[in-house]
């Protein structure tokens, strides 16, 4: 048998994954109060490298924005984002005309599908005190049948997502946030309608896991197929053992290990304070993988012929009058979709 931990590795903003997930990256940003125009003021916008800053100097970066952190307007094609949003605010705009601004544990599924363009903004709506932001964006990928689906945006309220939580006598926490597949008989939220999650025999499992000093979490064993990341971005070390304690190891802040999917595993906070950490799982779509930036296809010529189509179409163009559209003052959560529909939180 091979090793039931198959390897170990640091964390960074963006971390390592396995098929059938094609990336992951952790964003948290200690913004500062905004300047009126949702951004910082120009005085600390100063010595950056602006479009393209991915250092967290003073303990944020405004990645591709200008005036507002976030990522303007930019293409996808062939897999699916989904973004959870711990802290803050996100401003969705897309190509179809969808907007929405949410977080405090929203998520975000969007497929791309065939092809759409999409700003994700993070607007600093407090002008009188700082505006701290942490989310996960995931990047699942999706199979050759349905690379030319739909573009389809679907909002996760965290009002509905399913959370299993208990505490020992002494209140000890242990919770587990489901942002797809199951745990413990609690069924999450459906994604989007063609992605990989949606059919339960790809086992995807996204959990969020917060345990208290001293709390266990036990995760059962899947399949010989099965990916299985853990990750480790809260708090100073977690113990993970395998079910017949044959094999043990130790994770410190911010890093993660890669575990054997037909292994149970018991996950144990062996330190002193509340650990967090994201699970990431699932059965690995066994079909090519050609990515070029933000295209995920099977060939190099589809790789070619979504460049091509970008050019020619635009996936349906930008209906915004600026490339980092913001959504108001308000801190407000909202998705107003392409149909029309319209939920507010």
């Amino acid at each position: 048998m091979g090793k039931k931990i198959k390897q170990k590795f640091s964390l960074d903003l963006h971390w390592p994954t396995s098929n059938p997930f094609l990336f992951c990256a952790h964003h948290k940003d200690n913004y500062p109060q905004g300047n009126g125009r949702f951004g910082p003021s120009s005085e600390l916008l100063k010595g950056r490298n602006i479009g393209n800053d991915f250092v967290a100097r003073d303990g944020w970066r405004m990645y591709h924005g200008s005036v507002v952190p976030g990522f303007p307007v930019h293409p996808h094609r062939g897999f699916e984002t989904v973004t959870v949003v711990l802290e803050g605010l996100i401003d969705h705009s897309d190509s179809h005309g969808a907007a929405g601004r949410y977080g405090a544990g929203d998520i975000q599924w969007m497929t791309a599908g065939r092809g759409m363009q999409h700003a994700e903004m993070f607007p600093l709506v407090h002008e009188y005190k700082p505006n701290p932001a942490e989310l996960f964006q995931i990047w699942l990928n999706l199979p050759a049948k349905n690379k030319m689906v739909e573009p389809h945006y679907k909002m996760l309220w965290a009002e509905d997502v399913p959370v299993v939580e208990t505490r020992s006598e002494r209140g000890a926490l242990k919770q587990v946030r489901i942002i797809a597949g199951n745990f413990e008989e609690r069924q999450a939220l459906s994604p989007a309608p063609d992605s990989w999650a949606g059919n339960p025999d790809n086992h995807v499992r996204i959990l969020l896991i917060r345990l208290d000093p001293g709390q266990r979490l036990e995760i059962d064993a899947i399949s010989t197929s099965l990916s299985r990341n853990l990750y480790l971005y809260v708090g100073n070390q977690v113990d993970i053992q395998d079910q017949d304690q044959s094999e043990s190891l130790q994770l410190e802040n911010n890093q993660g290990a890669s575990l054997d999917g037909n292994t149970a595993f018991s996950i144990v906070n062996s330190g002193v304070n509340a650990i967090d950490l994201l699970l990431l799982e699932g059965e690995p779509i066994m079909e090519p993988i050609v990515q070029y930036g933000p295209f995920v296809m099977n060939t190099q010529e589809e790789i070619s012929k979504a460049f091509l189509d970008f050019r020619q179409t635009g996936f349906g163009g930008w209906p915004w009058d600026r490339p980092d559209p913001v959504h108001g003052s308000e801190a407000r959560r909202f998705a107003r979709y392409a149909d029309g529909q319209i939920e507010n939180r």
